[in-house]
């Protein structure tokens, strides 16, 4: 894992209130993720991904359609055997994607 350390090295040159303030944007990101609710759960996350040092272009492989719904099926049936007593939502999207 040599490769991923050097993705961290930029950390070194940083103060401890360099790395104070790293750590609070890194949480603050990782808490809008985690607080996403609803349909906000099924979306593409450039912003959270964007809090990494290193800027990329990839995108991601979009499945075809068929496998896509299969996987939000599958996601949608693992919240129900994870989170069984959660209260469910009720009504049709009407925003969009963050």
């Amino acid at each position: 894992m040599a490769s991923e350390a050097r993705l961290d090295e930029d950390l070194q040159a940083l103060s401890r209130d360099q790395l104070i303030e790293e750590v609070k944007r890194l949480r603050a990101g990782i808490r809008r993720h985690r607080d996403a609710s609803g349909h906000d759960l099924c979306w593409y996350h450039p912003k959270l991904w964007g809090l990494l040092p290193e800027k990329t272009d990839l995108l991601p492989d979009v499945p075809t359609w068929p496998e896509f719904v299969a996987g939000c099926v599958k996601y949608r049936s693992a919240l129900d055997k994870e989170l069984p007593g959660r209260t469910r939502s009720v009504g049709e999207y009407e925003g969009e994607g963050t």
